[in-house]
């Protein structure tokens, strides 16, 4: 039944955001993150990342500006002042995970780190 509450719950934001989740990233998040309010991971640079669950999405994204100046793209997860963010375009799939300084955006380049929401851990 959880599962079936986040779906709806992504599928909401899909739409607030005009978005469309990565398939991958849509599991880990269904799948690994669930209803965990603090998810963790070491980053393959050895850096420690919390993940945003489905239901902090929306107001992480918001607090940031996210969709103002990176439209194409969610903020998924932080390290401080560093942002990861995942490719949200409709129709344009994409499981590449970015990282950029969340004091510059849209004046620094998004910067590939890992090719899937699962190849971002410390193997």
């Amino acid at each position: 039944m959880m599962n079936a509450k986040i779906t709806q719950h992504l599928l909401t934001i899909e739409l607030q955001f005009d978005i469309q989740f990565p398939t991958l990233y849509k599991q880990f998040l269904v799948e690994i993150i669930q209803d965990q309010a603090n998810y963790e991971i070491m980053d393959i640079n050895q850096n420690y990342v919390s993940l945003y669950s489905y239901s902090d999405l929306i107001e992480r994204n918001e607090t940031y500006q996210i969709q103002e100046y990176e439209p194409d793209y969610l903020l998924i997860g932080q390290n401080g002042d560093q942002g990861y963010f995942i490719y949200v375009k409709p129709n344009h799939s994409s499981e590449i995970i970015y990282i950029n300084d969340l004091g510059a955006l849209d004046s620094l380049e998004m910067l590939p780190i890992a090719p899937t929401i699962n190849d971002l851990t410390m193997p």
